[in-house]
């Protein structure tokens, strides 16, 4: 199984407000939406770019759903 292309549809709270830029310019990362303290994105392949765009940044909830094969 490819795991690296498996794309996921994640969720993440903040205490405070996203740092939008630095996640959605991080690698695999598509589709960013922010909703007050809330950032929702497709992430395809690996979640390290992702985590290390949240570094510094208080989460207080992370969700990941594998999307459907092709989805996205």
């Amino acid at each position: 199984m490819a795991d690296e292309l498996l794309s996921r549809q994640v969720e993440v709270t903040f205490v405070a407000r996203p740092p939008v830029r630095q996640i959605a310019a991080a690698l695999g990362v598509s589709e960013v939406e922010v909703d007050d303290g809330r950032l929702r994105c497709l992430v395809r392949g690996s979640f390290q770019p992702l985590l290390e765009a949240l570094r510094g940044y208080e989460v207080i909830g992370f969700t990941s759903i594998p999307t459907p094969e092709g989805g996205g």
